[in-house]
């Protein structure tokens, strides 16, 4: 290929840049200068890694810019351009086709407006057994006035049931694309450690309580 183009902060982001960048071929980081400042996330490290090996650098917001700027981007042959996010495209995009394409909300018998959408799946929280617990606790309470429903991450589900914790709050498997953004369009408000969910839930308007 001409280029390789890789998105956002995972794993799979830095193993992608690397590899295109070895074999010599330009990389393209969409979601560039995104920063937390945490050097603990893993996030943050593939960001950073991401973004010093790109090629062309393709910033979502103006402090994304400020950031590589600050870091001496400006120093360096790749190219920055604030292009706005492609996530904000996707949610305007597609909500109104996610309420043809999906059922979820009907199926699962939830009443719209009546219900908390919750998502885990962070590192910092699912390790960490005692803010696993925390957590979880938290969610079980507000469950006992407000319905919370949570699409379960594999990995944390994994841990929940090695230490055999059991919760009562809706869990359902993993969701796609169409129904998360039915269960974000319908919800009265989101719980998050998802950097991605959070700006959707933004996009959205719906309230949102941050997991950090």
């Amino acid at each position: 290929p001409d280029l390789v183009v890789v998105y956002g902060d995972t794993n799979s982001t830095l193993a992608g840049a690397l590899a295109a960048k070895k074999m010599h071929i330009k990389v393209v980081h969409i979601e560039a200068g995104l920063r937390s400042f945490n050097m603990h996330m893993p996030e943050e490290i593939n960001r950073i890694l991401t973004d010093r090996i790109s090629d062309l650098l393709l910033c979502p917001t103006a402090t994304s810019v400020l950031n590589l700027e600050q870091e001496g981007f400006l120093q360096l042959p790749s190219k920055i351009v604030q292009c706005g996010d492609i996530m904000k495209d996707a949610v305007t995009f597609y909500s109104s086709i996610s309420e043809k394409k999906s059922s979820i909300v009907s199926d699962l018998n939830l009443i719209p407006g009546q219900f908390v959408l919750a998502t885990i799946h962070r590192q910092e929280n699912t390790d960490a057994i005692e803010n696993l617990k925390a957590i979880f606790e938290g969610l079980e309470e507000i469950h006992k006035k407000k319905q919370v429903v949570l699409p379960l991450h594999p990995r944390t589900k994994a841990i929940l049931d090695k230490n055999k914790l059991d919760y009562q709050v809706t869990i359902i498997d993993p969701v796609g694309y169409f129904d998360m953004l039915s269960l974000l369009n319908k919800c009265n408000m989101v719980i998050t450690d998802s950097g991605g969910l959070q700006k959707e839930a933004y996009f959205m308007q719906k309230p949102c309580i941050t997991l950090r």
